[in-house]
Order: C-alpha cells, then structure tokens, then sequence
C-alpha cells in the first residue's frame, strides 16, 4: 500500500512526533511504501531518514498561502500515485485538494491535535478541507467536538506512548545536579511559552505552596520566549526555574514528583502522556482532551482553566502524603499502557488503511 505523507515541517512538537513514530513503525512493514512531503526543511526528528522514506521539500515562501504549493504537490501525487493522501495540518490538506480531486486519490486529514476555543469559517479553515476529506482524525472526542468534524466521516486515534523511549533515562540524582536543583521535591511543567499555555496561573502557585514549603523546586520547560515571565519570578529565582527547549526532556520529567499543565485549551497532550508513562500523578487545569486522559483524585487531579486554589491545594496534598503520590503514578502508567499505548495508536492507524486499500 502506497501512502503519501504531508505536513508543514518535522519540527520538535507533538503533531510531528506522532507522525515520526507512526512512519517509523510502519517502516518496519514491508506491505507499506511511503513518501512524504514537507513545506520546510525543519527537521528534528533526523530518525525519519532511517525508515527508508522518500523525503520531500516543497518550501513555501514567506507568504503564507503559496499558491504554488498546489501544483507541486499535485506533481508529487501524480507521480507516486498513492493509494491514499494522509495531511497533517489544515494549511497542507487545503494543498492537497486538487491532487485528492483530480487524481481521485482518498485523502485522510489528520489535522485535530488539539481543541480551539473558536470556529473558523475562513475559506482556507478546517470546514473548506473537511468537505474534501474522506476521513477526518482527531488525537481527542473533545477536539472532533471542537472543530465540529462531521461525525458520519470522523474517527478518535488517540496518540501512542512508545515504552521504549524511556528505557535508557539518565540518573535522576545526575539531572538535579546539572540542573542545580538542591531540594528533595520537583514539580515541572512541560509546556512552550505560548499564548495557550498558562504559565501565570503556574508561577502565581509555584509562589504560594513556596511561601509554607522551602524542600520543592518547581521547574518549566519549553520553546518559546521565556523572558515574558522573567519578573513574575523575582525573589524566587533559586525555587522557580524557566528552562528553554531540552533535546532530553524525559530526563528532566522523570526527576518530577509531580507533573503540572496549566492550559486554556489542549487536545492530548504529549508533556502529559509522558508524565504519566513516567509513572507520575498529573495535576492540570483546563480542560480539552485532558479529561480523556486524567481520571480525577485516581492518577492526578483535573480542573478548570486558571483555578489557582484548587492547584494549589492539589499540589500541597500530593507533596505531604508520598504514598498518595505512588498510587496515582502507578495508575498514570496503567492508563497509558491500556489506552495510550504505540501498539494500539498503530493497530488503530492499520484498521484505518484497511479501508482504502485498492
């Protein structure tokens, strides 16, 4: 079975890790060959050229919708002739319109990988690309809700946790060391400096449970302009710790006692599915995909965007009773490992070309 892969970039975010581990498994089956198609050279996730894929770069220029794009793209289809389209993002499936429509190739849209809190009704918006797509997927039921995918053509392939990742993790003792982080108890946030992430409502409570507590560091990590929040943390600068991008973040997250996300809108969030293979109990706020994930007061604790107290609260109550801490992480891992596993992603990825196959 031939599949043509098309997504923006394989720059570092969860969207672009699915996509890799997905192309990597299914490399390991000779039934599939795979191209894919990329608008930018960003490439970090190198382990894609080892799957033995055709690499494509069709860079678009600085204006965002690139009309050249259709054709170039349709050029690639016309001459790889796949059974099947499978885009990753809105922008690359209204591109591939033409090459679905003219060379009646199946397409799969695979662009919900989180939950908006508004509807697009642009004729380059997800309305315009699901009407042209004969399978939509979403990473959620709260982001297919979001976006308002046609149920009749709709389907939920939550994201797959790879064990394997984990498997050689650095010394957590080394970690703290390097990190010079001296306190017996570390709460992280993985998470980019982004408008959807709620860095406030994280710091505002890494500075209160700080006020009765001096043995926990609290620690975030992610791209971003970190700066922004720089003053927010001033007095606390030894406790409250801004990291950038880590190559290794797992390392980092598993020194955690406790995983956070403050949000104000997530679809399944890949920081989360990590925390919680980890073994650690998850605390968040907002909602989204995230109530498909948490099982509130049994691996962690769910609430609504910006609820300070009841984090804070939370936070306190998992710090001071360490067996609390241990059973909601081995339900974190339980969950991952029977809902949110590689193998189930893949066999639900597998049932889905079943039904395009010639």
């Amino acid at each position: 079975m031939k599949i043509l892969f098309f997504i923006e970039s394989l720059g570092p975010g969860g969207k672009e890790r699915r996509l890799v581990e997905l192309i990597k498994n299914l490399s390991k089956n000779s039934k599939y060959i795979m191209e894919i198609v990329l608008t930018n050279n960003t490439l970090h996730y190198k382990e894609i050229l080892d799957c033995n894929v055709k690499v494509h770069c069709i860079i678009r220029k600085r204006f965002k919708k690139d009309p050249r794009l259709f054709y170039k793209f349709y050029k690639i289809a016309k001459k790889f002739k796949p059974d099947v389209i499978h885009v990753w993002g809105n922008l690359v499936a209204i591109y591939a319109i033409p090459a679905k429509v003219l060379l009646n190739i199946p397409l799969i849209n695979n662009q919900i990988a989180n939950v908006p809190n508004h509807k697009s009704n642009s004729l380059m918006g997800p309305r315009t690309s699901f009407k042209y797509s004969d399978l939509i997927l979403a990473n959620s039921f709260a982001g297919m809700e979001a976006y308002g995918a046609p149920q009749e053509k709709s389907k939920v392939i939550y994201n797959g946790f790879d064990f394997n990742r984990i498997n050689k993790l650095e010394d957590s003792l080394e970690v703290k060391k390097r990190l010079n982080i001296t306190t017996d108890k570390i709460v992280v946030m993985v998470a980019s400096y982004s408008a959807n992430k709620d860095y406030k409502t994280y710091i505002e409570v890494a500075k209160e449970v700080l006020k009765s507590r001096n043995d926990v560091t609290f620690v975030a990590v992610g791209g971003g302009n970190n700066e922004i929040y720089k003053k927010d943390i001033s007095g606390f600068e030894d406790r409250i710790m801004l990291l950038g991008r880590h190559a290794n973040v797992e390392n980092i997250m598993n020194t955690a006692d406790i995983g956070v996300l403050c949000t104000y809108t997530e679809g399944i969030s890949n920081a989360l599915l990590e925390f919680m293979a980890l073994g650690k109990p998850v605390v968040i706020t907002g909602g989204g995909g995230c109530v498909e994930l948490v099982e509130h007061g049994q691996n962690g604790y769910l609430f609504e965007a910006s609820d300070k107290e009841n984090l804070s609260a939370a936070i306190h109550n998992l710090l001071k009773e360490p067996k609390l801490m241990m059973r909601q992480g081995e339900r974190s891992k339980q969950i991952i490992k029977e809902k949110f596993s590689i193998d189930k992603m893949m066999e639900s990825y597998a049932d889905v070309y079943r039904e395009f196959e010639n």
